[in-house]
Order: structure tokens, then sequence, then C-alpha cells
């Protein structure tokens, strides 16, 4: 896919002040969000909370939470707003949290998905990722729990 410039995204570590916008974005993201306590908790540790805007700085498009322990990342949450959905901009956003986990040192990075988003289990896919594993009954729903898929890349090969 092709990406123009209005399409591409600009990205930016989140500052106080960005917390309203990334609690409303999360709640129109899920049908089970992170509340404000459990984001507000992030700001507290040392996570990366990344916010991809438009490359005018004018519209939050979608944020991720990246932990880095050692040489290891987990992507904790990407969400992108509902009325960018499927236009590129969750790829372009997995694409900076891996070339920031590599910069940070990180050899590998994991990420737990719902087995029924096909949609983002298709891009981590195609973005080498692996299913390494599962989390039986790990996400909410309406009626009954979901597993998650976990899925892991190697990011750098050396000192293995």
């Amino acid at each position: 896919m092709s990406t123009s410039v209005a399409n591409t995204l600009t990205f930016r570590l989140l500052e106080e002040s960005d917390l309203d916008a990334v609690c409303d974005l999360e709640s129109r993201a899920y049908e089970f969000p992170w509340s404000r306590t459990i984001i507000g908790g992030c700001t507290t540790v040392p996570y990366r909370i990344w916010l991809g805007f438009q490359s005018d700085q004018s519209v939050h498009i979608c944020q991720a939470f990246l932990s880095i322990s050692l040489d290891e990342a987990h992507i904790l949450n990407v969400s992108v707003d509902p009325r960018f959905q499927g236009q590129g901009f969750g790829g372009q956003m997995l694409n900076h949290l891996i070339d920031d986990a590599r910069a940070q040192g990180a050899r590998q990075i994991f990420l737990e998905v719902r087995e029924s988003n096909t949609i983002a289990i298709h891009m981590y896919l195609n973005q080498g990722f692996n299913e390494v594993g599962r989390r039986r009954n790990y996400y909410p729903t309406a009626t009954r729990r979901e597993d998650a898929l976990v899925f892991g890349l190697q990011l750098r090969f050396d000192q293995l």
C-alpha cells in the first residue's frame, strides 16, 4: 500500500495535557476500554506512550503503550480512532513501535491480540510476528471471555 503525505503519521510521546484525549480515543476504540485509572497509572511507570497524528499535528489518529524491560519489549495496547481504521495507521504505529523498541535495545517484542481480531492478526503476521502462545480467557466480551493469541518478533539476532 502506498502512503501519501496526508496519510503519513508523525509521532510523539504522551504529555500530561494529552490524558483526556487518550482516554477519549480509548473509549471510542474499544467495547471494553482501559479506564482512566489504568491509563493514568501507565504514566507513572516507565512506559513509552506514543501518539500518532496527521502530519500537521492537528488530528490525534492513534496511540500505543510500549513497555521495555531489559532487552524485551511488550506492546500493551494499540488504539486507532474508529473514524480512521482500515487506512494503514495501525501499521504505521506498529512500525514505529518496532523501531522504537529496537532503538531502546530490545532484542524481541511481544503482544497479545484477541483471537477474533483477524485484521490485527494479519497485520502482525505481515510484519513478521509469529504466534508463540495463547492466554485462555484473557479478554472480556459481552457474554464470555475470549482467548488472546500471543505474538512475538525477534528484533536483533546478536547475543542470542
